[in-house]
């Protein structure tokens, strides 16, 4: 029977993340994956929230597993990064305190779910024995930095993700669909995402740091699973390069959207045209 899950989109994949939300869909459409969007979800808080009240910042992400639960669902999957993060996290200090699941069940006015599973894009795919022997389009050209970034692994103990320091489930997916991923050791690196707006001096170096050692370890492109992620390495490259006096020239993809061109799906249909750093020229010789 396949499995079914309840799709969180959060605030970013309907608007400045549209094409991580195109490209996810894609592809569970080609691997006969079956997602729903839960219907009328809310933002889960991230940062405004959970720095000025936690309890607001554990009630939003569990209103939206409320959601899923009415829809009969209990698979959650979420793939911005930070939403992963906040649903996550909810859904642990519940289960360790249960004065706080209290807390938030009287905030909500409701009985909380129990037994909700949230999950990551990639943890849904690296969990496909299928995806080796889905019929590709070869990517030859491609030399891939994968880019966790820092929420997706951490604190190890509340997002039980694969390895918190040197994580490989994007590697392997992708190296399953024949696309080259490379070794490095900026893997989990912050980006500064969160600093995005008040201290943008200390998110451009961050993120020259990782388009330096992305570079320098022979990468062409760079993968992502995390829309704040994507914004600072991609839509602000040009303003590192301008800073440093350097050029990378380094598009970044959605991991998704790589999985995606090596399903078939043509280039035209994944809004790889949003994109800062164009992906053309790289693409033209693949």
């Amino acid at each position: 029977m396949t499995a079914k899950y309840a799709y969180y989109p959060g605030c970013s994949l309907h608007s400045t993340g549209s094409e991580y939300d195109v490209s996810f869909r894609a592809v569970c459409k080609k691997l006969g994956i079956s997602i729903d969007e839960i219907k009328g979800w809310i933002c889960c808080g991230t940062s405004p929230a959970h720095s000025s009240s936690k309890l607001l910042s554990l009630a939003l992400p569990f209103e939206n597993l409320c959601l899923a639960e009415a829809m009969g669902l209990k698979d959650v999957v979420a793939p911005c990064a930070s939403c992963f993060a906040r649903l996550k996290t909810a859904a642990y200090e519940a289960k360790e305190d249960p004065k706080i699941a209290e807390q938030i069940s009287e905030a909500l006015d409701k009985p909380l779910p129990k037994g909700m599973n949230v999950v990551s894009p990639l943890e849904i795919f690296c969990n496909r024995p299928d995806i080796s022997k889905a019929p590709t389009t070869p990517l030859p050209g491609l030399k891939v930095a994968c880019y966790y970034g820092c929420l997706l692994t951490r604190p190890s103990k509340i997002m039980q993700f694969d390895e918190c320091e040197y994580p490989m489930a994007m590697d392997t997916i992708l190296r399953d669909m024949g696309i080259t991923t490379l070794d490095w050791s900026y893997k989990t690196e912050c980006c500064g995402g969160a600093l995005a707006m008040t201290r943008t001096d200390v998110v451009i170096k961050l993120t020259h740091d990782i388009l330096e050692e992305a570079k320098a370890v022979g990468a062409n492109a760079i993968a992502v699973a995390c829309p704040l992620c994507h914004v600072n390495l991609d839509t602000r490259q040009e303003e590192v390069e301008a800073e440093y006096g350097v050029k990378y020239d380094l598009p970044v993809f959605y991991f998704t959207e790589l999985m995606a061109l090596a399903l078939g799906v043509r280039a035209d249909e994944l809004g790889l045209q949003k994109h800062f750093v164009s992906t053309e020229t790289l693409l033209s010789g693949v």
